[in-house]
C-alpha cells in the first residue's frame, strides 16, 4: 500500500492547515528534485573544503590589523573561489552587506568617463545611490565620479529583451550589470544559462566591457554560478545564501584575479588589498560552517518558495515564478493588490517568527530604499534573509517578496497565520 509523503503517526497532530497539506502531496517531485540540487551542490562545497585542506585552527580568527592569522582568510577564499569556479574571492566581515559588496565591485571596474549598462531593467533600490540614478547628495556615488549610466528595460513577459541587448552596449560601455534576483521589480529572476547567454552578446559587441553580477539570493539555487558562464565579478551578502543561516556579517566578491583585488583595494585601501583586516574567531568559524550548510538551506529556501506559490496561487493572488517551474533565486513573490493585504501578510509572518513575534512590522523608510517598506523578520541575525522573512515596498502592486527559511515546514506553518490574515 502506498504511504503519503505526508504520512505521519496516528498519535501526532498534523501541524498544517489543509491547503498547506495538499500542496505539499502536490509538490512530491519538485521536493525531491531539490535534493538532489542539494547533494550535487553539497559536493561541490565539500571537494573545495578538502581543496582548500580546511583545519580547526582555520576558525582561529584575528584582531588589530589581522596581519598575524593563522592563514582562514586564504582558505576561506580559495575554498569560495573554487565553489563558485572564480579564480579569487573575497569573503570579508568587512563587507556591511550585498549592496557595499557590490558598490565595491563596481568601482573596482568604472573610472571617469566610462559607462556602466544595467542590461536587465532598473537595479535594486539600494544601488540607486550608488549609481546616482536616485541623488545620493553628493557623497560620492558613480555619477559624482562622471561614470555614465543607461539601463536596457526589460522585455514585456518581464525577462531580458535579447533584441535590445543585441545593440546596446557602445565604445565607451566599460561595464554591463546583470541583477540575477528580480528585487523589487515584478520578474522573472535570471538563470544562470541566460546570464552565459547574455554575457556572450555583451562581450561580442565589446570585447573589453567587464561584465558583473549581483548574485544576491541566487547562490545554490542551481548546479552552476555565474563565474562559470564566463560573469568577470559577482558579489552577495553573507547573510543571505553563502551564509547558511549561520554568519553573523560579511559579504564577498568573486571573479577574474585582478578585478577581485581592485574591489579589494576599495574595501580597505590602495596597498593594503586582501592580506589584512580582523576577523574575531568565531566569525571565522561561522563564515566557514555557514558555507558548508548553504547548499543544505538553500534548498530548504527553494522547497518554501515552492510552497508559497502553490498555497496563494490556488487561493487567486499573482505569483512569481509561477508554481512548480524552476527556481533561478530563493525569492518568491506574491501580488497582493492593496496596501492592507501587504501589511497583513508581513504581520502574520512576524507573528509566526521564532524572534520578536510580539512585535509589530511598521512600515517606514529605509536607508537606501526609495519607498516606504515594510519588513518581517524575526531572525536571529538582525536581517538575514536566509532565516525566514519577507519584505515589500508599500507601492503598487504592492507585492511581498519572501525568502529564507530554514526548513520547508517553516513556511507551511507560516502559511497557515496568513492564510487567516488575508
Amino acid at each position: 500500500m502506498a504511504i503519503s509523503p505526508l504520512s505521519i503517526p496516528l498519535n501526532v497532530i498534523n501541524p498544517f492547515v489543509p491547503e498547506v497539506v495538499k500542496a505539499v502531496d502536490a509538490l512530491h517531485l519538485e521536493f525531491r528534485g531539490v535534493d538532489n540540487l542539494v547533494a550535487c551542490n553539497t559536493t561541490r562545497v565539500l571537494r573545495a573544503f578538502q581543496n582548500a585542506r580546511v583545519g580547526s585552527h582555520h576558525f582561529g580568527g584575528c584582531t588589530g590589523y589581522g596581519h598575524d592569522e593563522a592563514g582562514g582568510r586564504a582558505a576561506l577564499d580559495q575554498a569560495f573561489a573554487e565553489i563558485v569556479g572564480a579564480e579569487s574571492a573575497i569573503v570579508r566581515s568587512q563587507f556591511f552587506s550585498g549592496t557595499h559588496a557590490i558598490t565595491c565591485a563596481l568601482f573596482a571596474l568604472l573610472r571617469p568617463g566610462d559607462e556602466l549598462l544595467a542590461v536587465a531593467g532598473a537595479p535594486y533600490d539600494t544601488l540607486e545611490e550608488v549609481i546616482g540614478k536616485r541623488d545620493s547628495g553628493g557623497l560620492g556615488s558613480l555619477q559624482d565620479f562622471g561614470v555614465k549610466y543607461r539601463e536596457v528595460p526589460l522585455a514585456e513577459d518581464g525577462g531580458l529583451d535579447w533584441n535590445l541587448l543585441m545593440s546596446a552596449v557602445k565604445p565607451k560601455t566599460k561595464c554591463a550589470l546583470i541583477q540575477r534576483s528580480c528585487g523589487y521589480s515584478w520578474r522573472r529572476s535570471l538563470s544562470v544559462n541566460d546570464i552565459g547567454r547574455a554575457i556572450k552578446i555583451i562581450k561580442g559587441q565589446n570585447p573589453s566591457c567587464s561584465v558583473m553580477v549581483d548574485n544576491c539570493y541566487g547562490e545554490f539555487v542551481e548546479s552552476i554560478e555565474p563565474p562559470m558562464v564566463g560573469a568577470d565579478l559577482i558579489a552577495g551578502s553573507l547573510i543571505k545564501n553563502p551564509g547558511g543561516t549561520i554568519a553573523p556579517c560579511g559579504g564577498y566578491v568573486a571573479g577574474k584575479q585582478k578585478w577581485v583585488e581592485a574591489a579589494a583595494a576599495r574595501l580597505s585601501a590602495p596597498g593594503l588589498g586582501m592580506d589584512c583586516g580582523s576577523t574575531p574567531g568565531d566569525i571565522m568559524r561561522a563564515f566557514f560552517q555557514g558555507l558548508f550548510l548553504s547548499p543544505q538551506m538553500v534548498g530548504e529556501a527553494i522547497k518554501g518558495s515552492f510552497l508559497i506559490a502553490e498555497v496563494l496561487a490556488s487561493k487567486g493572488y499573482k505569483v512569481q515564478p509561477l508554481p512548480r517551474v524552476p527556481r533561478s533565486d530563493t525569492v518568491q513573490a506574491v501580488q497582493l493588490g492593496n496596501r492592507q493585504r501587504l501589511l497583513a501578510f508581513c504581520e502574520a509572518v512576524q507573528r509566526s517568527s521564532p524572534v520578536g513575534s510580539y512585535t509589530k512590522p511598521i512600515a517606514g523608510t529605509t536607508a537606501g530604499y526609495a519607498s516606504e517598506v515594510i519588513f518581517a523578520d524575526g531572525t536571529f541575525i538582525d536581517g538575514s534573509t536566509s532565516e525566514l522573512s519577507c519584505d515589500g515596498p508599500l507601492r503598487e502592486p504592492f507585492a511581498v517578496f519572501c525568502q529564507g527559511g530554514t526548513h520547508w515546514t517553516q513556511w507551511g506553518l507560516v502559511l497557515g497565520e496568513v492564510l487567516k490574515s488575508l
